[in-house]
Formats: structure tokens, C-alpha cells, sequence
């Protein structure tokens, strides 16, 4: 399922990196459990006790009883019945016990998805698409079944062509993915500007989410995506207005607010994290990009006033 390795009881809290680790057999980068079957094969990990996490991989659970509580980017998130929790690759997420939360649970890395899906998809996949998403309720039914579907074919191992029966799982879950986009109400990815290109900063987005704390430069991404720094940039200006050490910045800045807020961490600990080689640095950073050393601004966010 995912690489179970993390930081042991005496160590500080970090937010670990899970692969993409499914069962031996199981093809082609796409797995489907059900919640409760999840934690009982999983017993005391890695909710007990609850740590940090990001994953290279998306996962997407349908609540169908009770109530499951996630925290994703250090919110915690509530999922009632007929709701989808998506964490997407990158996210910052922990997890809390599932109480009496029941429903299928789809684990799959990115590539699963044909490139032509992956496109109409994009609103719904990127890092800042909404974490719950509550489908129209004439949705709902049809969203359910295809789950379980989905579920019940991938159960069927053995019993087809492997070929066949990975396909027959991929079609599905792209219809389940393309359904609930729709049904969310989230509008299809821009096809104005060439593919390529567009392909190039959904790429460039992907690595970002899972490099930023340690590839600080235009030119260590480009290197990561195979191109120049002059295709990158051009694709990230055309895609956003902005430069791509901009967008570096921005998620650095982002990730210490998140840290340095809601997650209660000092700013030693967050200039580690983020890559800093000095902790005056990070300081200097920060208080740029806010007004604010990241000591007042803990403060702040804490309602501490001096």
C-alpha cells in the first residue's frame, strides 16, 4: 500500500515522503480497498500516534457510513456520507482513527490516468482542487456503484487477462474521475494553449509539490523534467503570469505559514525543513514576503499578543 517507515517515538515530528507500495501482485500503479480493511491490516500506523505525512501518490475515499476525519495541508477535514476525501501527491496530510467511517478507498499514481484523461482532468488533480467534494445528489448513486465496481474488478485478479483486467480497472476509474469532476462542479482543464506545453507546467506543478523543500532553482526543475529553463519558463509564464523561482518562492512561503501556524513548529525547525542552510536567512525570507519574522508571526496565528 505505502511505505510504512517513519521517524521513531523520541524523534521530532517530520513529514515524511510515502511511495507508491502496493501488495505483491497487484499491476500497474492502482490499488482499491475499502477503509475499514485498510486500518485493520494497518494497526497502529501511522495514526497511533497520528504523524505527518505526504504521499507521491493521489488517494481518493468515498465515506458511505459514518464520518472520517483527515487532516490535509493541517486542516482537518470532516467527510460525511456521499463525500470524497482527495489528497492529491504533495499534499501535507495525517490521519485520524476511522471510527465507524466504512466506504472504498482508491490509492493510484499519476500515470495511471491516459494522457488525454489526464488533460480533462487537471482542474480536479491540481494541489489546490478542493479536498472534499460533495457530488450533486443525483450523482451520488451512480458514483457509489462505479466505486464498488471499481473495487470488485480489482478483486477479480486472476480471474481474466492481466492486460485486460488492468484496462477494465483504468476505464473504470477514469469514469469514476471524470463523473465526479463533473459532478463537482469543477470546470474542464484550459485546451487553449498547446499540449505540450500545458503538459510542461502540469509537470513542473507535480514536482514542485514533492521537491520544494530541497530544489530551489529553475534549473534543478528543468533538469528533473528533461527540458531547458527557457521551455520551462515559458510554460509556467504562459500557464500563470509569473516566473518559475516566483512560484518556488510562493510554495516555500506557503508551507512555512502552514508550519509556523497551524502545526505550532519554531522557525529553526521550518528553515531545516525548508532547505535554508541558515536560519537568518529563512528570517529574512519570510519577513520580505510578509512584513513579519516568522517568530511574530507564530505569535499571531497563535493569539498571542506581547
Amino acid at each position: 500500500m505505502v511505505d510504512k517507515r517513519h521517524a521513531g517515538r523520541d524523534e521530532p515530528v517530520a513529514v515524511r515522503l510515502y511511495g507508491f507500495q502496493p501488495p505483491v501482485g497487484t499491476p500497474y500503479g492502482l490499488e482499491v480497498i475499502t477503509v475499514e480493511d485498510f486500518f485493520a491490516q494497518h494497526d497502529a500506523w501511522p495514526w497511533n500516534p497520528p504523524r505527518p505525512g505526504r504521499a507521491t501518490f493521489h488517494y481518493l475515499i468515498l465515506v458511505t457510513e459514518g464520518e472520517l476525519w483527515h487532516d490535509v495541508d493541517h486542516v482537518t477535514r470532516t467527510v460525511a456520507p456521499g463525500q470524497w476525501l482527495w489528497v492529491r501527491p504533495g499534499h501535507a496530510q495525517c490521519w485520524h482513527l476511522p471510527g465507524a467511517a466504512r466506504g472504498p478507498f482508491i490509492l493510484f499514481e499519476p500515470d495511471v490516468l491516459t494522457p488525454a484523461t489526464a488533460r480533462l482532468l487537471a482542474p480536479l488533480t491540481a494541489h489546490d482542487a478542493p479536498a472534499v467534494l460533495s457530488p450533486h445528489p443525483d450523482d451520488v448513486r451512480w458514483l457509489e456503484q462505479t466505486a464498488f465496481q471499481l473495487l470488485d474488478e480489482h478483486r477479480a485478479l486472476g480471474r481474466r487477462p492481466l492486460d485486460v483486467h488492468h484496462a477494465l480497472r483504468r476505464s473504470l476509474l477514469e469514469s469514476l474521475l471524470l463523473r465526479l469532476a463533473n459532478a463537482s462542479g469543477l470546470t474542464p482543464a484550459d485546451t487553449t494553449r498547446g499540449p505540450a506545453r500545458a503538459d510542461t507546467y502540469g509537470r513542473f506543478v507535480d514536482a514542485l509539490e514533492l521537491h520544494f523543500r530541497e530544489l530551489h532553482r529553475a534549473a534543478d526543475y528543468a533538469e528533473l523534467l528533461g527540458c531547458s529553463v527557457r521551455t520551462l519558463s515559458r510554460a509556467v509564464q504562459d500557464a500563470t503570469g509569473h516566473g518559475v523561482r516566483e512560484l518556488i518562492n510562493e510554495r516555500r512561503l506557503l508551507e512555512a505559514r502552514r508550519l509556523l501556524g497551524a502545526a505550532r513548529w519554531d522557525a529553526r525547525a521550518v528553515a531545516v525543513h525548508l532547505g535554508f542552510t541558515d536560519p537568518a536567512n529563512f528570517g529574512r525570507f519570510f519577513r520580505d514576503r510578509t512584513g513579519l519574522t516568522p517568530a511574530a508571526f507564530a505569535a499571531r496565528e497563535a493569539g498571542i499578543h506581547p
